[in-house]
């Protein structure tokens, strides 16, 4: 496969002129064309440029070619993240077939199950070597109509938290129009170093991974394996001097303490991103000196829609308590609309309600349209023929326009009769100052109707006990929503396959872990021991 030779414009001299009206494949093929000696991915210490990133997508997609598909059948892509993934990612674009990508840490069973689902003919792994799972041949496949296919470039997975992970289809056109937008919004292109955080089948590797490959710029993959280990971190973003970082906030409680322990911070990161979950006041007030030149910014968006919403933190000292971080305003093109649900009219103005949104990014809906579940809408109001995405997540407008998260519709449980939400009883759990992340499930109960539990990682150092804890929710929650059970460990919080806290597994933090046996979290992004807590359950 030998570079591609199109003609050359006047303004490739310009860093992001070149690609500013093209998508991701255009862009990228651009950059080879142009910087074929360019670095565009550095991993584990092995650089790799344009033309060999393009020359090993060449031969995957070649070996695509021998694999006697119908045009539009997707096929599954099961890969760790590396250069060679990336490559058989790249290929299956390029040649226009649908790849479902999941999480390689998903159960085999629930692989297999997708794959099927999907319509998967086949499953790849990259360089030709044998996937470990093949499509389960009793699931029934639903697979998106001929003329839908055509346009999908990749379909991700929900987190599947409670069940089968949902399979969300992104159309090429959807993701060109993010790239151009995250292209502009954090000036990504030629001389610029993205640190890549997440897993591949993250959403957020739009923005780290293949922004920064359209575009021009490279990419430092962090490796899942070292990805818990806060010196690796920051040896990462000081040795390859890296402009900008996105992460999920335990990444950024990482770097804060390996940072602590030699007094560096990173003067050089220009651009400073946390998404994906509530960041803790601890971390958030460290990351204006930690960045001390970056601008900081909360991004919050769904699998389904992508990023929808940004809020820059304001930097400047302040006094009193500190506030949650409001998901902000919408990102260009993005509608959203806040209905009430009592009156289920539409809130002008201030006001509080749950969170529809309608994006220039998102999918058309879930491959299985049965489990839509009233989650892709029209307008809840007919009031135009726009795609809407219920997001389930509760908000508030403030006088300025601002949107502020407050909790989730399906956090919503009762306790005795009383109605409590999970979300804001971690978040109060966060405001700790010796807390770094904290997780609560609501677990049935005969006679109070749900049993509250809760888990807490405590920052290092500290001796944060559960009945300290337990005195912090009372003066900050309501009694009913004080968790009947408290567990404080030292290490991260088990997770599920997209990195969010596995709420089902709460529970068994507080069961004797087996003293024979090492156990491990092999979920992204992290993938930490997970120790028996300090005997800190406490009976309601």
């Amino acid at each position: 496969m030998t570079t591609p030779r199109t003609p050359r414009t006047a303004a490739t001299a310009d860093r992001t002129a070149p690609t500013v009206e093209l998508g991701l494949l255009g862009g990228f093929l651009t950059q080879v064309r142009d910087r074929p000696h360019a670095t565009a991915l550095l991993f584990n210490g092995q650089e790799t440029t344009y033309r060999e990133l393009y020359e090993l997508a060449g031969r995957e997609r070649d070996r695509l070619a021998h694999l006697d598909l119908a045009p539009g059948e997707p096929v599954g892509v099961l890969a760790d993240k590396s250069a060679a993934a990336l490559a058989l990612v790249l290929a299956c674009m390029l040649a226009r077939r649908p790849l479902l990508l999941p999480s390689p840490a998903l159960a085999d069973t629930l692989l297999a199950d997708l794959f099927a689902q999907a319509g998967c003919a086949r499953v790849l792994a990259p360089g030709g070597e044998p996937a470990r799972v093949a499509p389960n041949p009793e699931v029934t496949a639903r697979p998106l109509p001929a003329a839908e296919a055509a346009e999908v470039a990749l379909m991700l997975t929900t987190s599947g938290s409670t069940s089968l992970p949902k399979i969300v289809p992104l159309g090429l056109d959807a993701v060109d129009r993010f790239t151009r937008w995250a292209g502009h919004a954090f000036g990504i292109g030629p001389g610029r170093t993205v640190l890549n955080y997440a897993p591949l089948n993250f959403d957020l590797c739009l923005l780290d991974v293949w922004t920064t490959l359209a575009r021009g710029g490279r990419v430092v993959l962090v490796d899942p394996a070292l990805a818990a280990h806060g010196r690796h971190l920051r040896d990462l973003v000081l040795h390859h001097k890296v402009d900008i970082v996105q992460a999920v906030p335990m990444a950024f409680g990482l770097l804060q303490d390996a940072a602590a322990k030699t007094g560096d911070t990173f003067p050089g990161v220009e651009h400073v991103m946390f998404t994906g979950d509530a960041i803790p006041d601890r971390t958030l007030a460290a990351l204006p000196h930690l960045f001390p030149h970056a601008r900081i910014h909360n991004i919050y968006g769904c699998t389904e829609t992508n990023d929808s919403f940004i809020h820059e933190v304001d930097t400047a000292p302040t006094t009193g308590p500190p506030t949650p971080v409001p998901i902000g305003r919408p990102l260009p093109g993005v509608r959203a609309l806040i209905l009430d649900p009592d009156t289920n009219t539409p809130v002008q103005g201030p006001g509080s309600g749950e969170l529809f949104v309608s994006t220039p990014f998102q999918t058309r809906g879930y491959l299985d349209r049965t489990r839509h579940t009233d989650k892709f809408t029209g307008h809840p109001l007919g009031l135009d023929d726009r795609r809407w995405f219920r997001t389930g997540d509760l908000v508030r407008r403030d006088d300025a326009g601002t949107l502020h998260l407050t909790g989730r519709t399906d956090f919503q449980v009762k306790v005795r009769g009383v109605a409590v939400n999970t979300a804001e009883i971690e978040r109060v759990l966060q405001e700790h100052p010796d807390v770094l992340e904290a997780g609560v499930a609501a677990l049935p109960d005969p006679i109070a109707g749900k049993r509250l539990v809760a888990a807490v990682q405590r920052a290092p150092g500290s001796t944060l006990t559960g009945l300290q804890l337990r005195t912090h929710c009372a003066r900050h929650l309501p009694r009913a929503a004080v968790p009947h059970q408290l567990a404080v460990t030292e290490h991260p919080l088990p997770k599920t396959a997209t990195g969010k806290v596995d709420r089902k597994a709460l529970d068994r933090l507080d069961r004797p872990a087996p003293t024979t046996t090492d156990t491990t979290d092999t979920t992204a992004p992290a993938t930490a021991p997970v120790a028996t807590p300090l005997a800190e359950g406490i009976p309601s």
